[in-house]
């Protein structure tokens, strides 16, 4: 079976006028279900490595696979299925609309997939479902506490049931009863890969690997071959 994400030799320069080489020479392979935590000082490339595993940015050099499928050569439409059909994005500020209800929130997720509005919303309501929140499907957002909004958003990530779910510090806006609750939600998603960016210990540990970054390269892998 074919990895979920593979990065070979990836490289990241951003041109003058602030030439910054954010990522060097970076080798990483996340199988199907497992969870990773991106670790690191800030400026370490986090973001960067996240938004090209996530193909929201492309590499200066190297190589990303996705599923397989070598991503190097695709058109930016091309690349806008990939992120539409395999990867789910959970960001630290939640994004929701608030004029929508949760259930239409959630329902956004699948606006590019063609699909009847009554099938988006029966998809939503079995992603409210996943994530516990079956009882506030009608709130908006603004009646809910930040956690629970955290969880529409990752319902609204799963909803299309992408195999792999990206997470940029999704507990940075939360108290820590919530963020642990958050977290134990991620790490127990089955059959999804879930990937996320963190400075919080506890958060890194929650997932089964750890992954650090350091100016730009992998420093440690707690999952790599001996």
């Amino acid at each position: 079976m074919t990895a979920a994400l593979e990065l070979h030799g990836v490289a990241k320069t951003y041109p003058p006028p602030t030439t910054v080489t954010a990522l060097s020479d970076v080798d990483l392979v996340v199988e199907h279900g497992e969870t990773v935590a991106i670790t690191g000082a800030s400026g370490a490339g986090k973001s960067t490595l996240l938004s090209i595993l996530g193909t929201l940015e492309r590499p200066t050099a190297g190589t990303v696979r996705v599923a397989g499928a070598d991503t190097s050569s695709m058109s930016d439409s091309e690349l806008s299925g990939v992120r539409a059909w395999h990867i789910g994005f959970v960001f630290q500020q939640f994004y929701l609309l608030d004029h929508l209800t949760v259930l239409d929130n959630v329902a956004t997720g699948l606006m590019y997939r063609g699909m009847p509005a009554g099938t988006r919303r029966e998809r939503a309501a079995a992603a409210l479902e996943r994530v516990g929140l079956e009882g506030r499907m009608r709130h908006r957002p603004a009646q809910l506490s930040g956690g629970e909004r955290q969880r529409v958003a990752i319902a609204r990530a799963v909803v299309g049931g992408p195999a792999v779910l990206l997470a940029d510090e999704p507990t940075g806006n939360l108290d820590r009863a919530n963020g642990h609750e958050v977290i134990a939600l991620l790490a127990g998603l089955r059959d999804t890969t879930v990937v996320l960016i963190t400075h919080n210990g506890e958060v890194a540990a929650a997932m089964r690997r750890q992954v650090q970054l350091q100016d730009g390269r992998v420093v440690h892998d707690s999952g790599a071959a001996a």
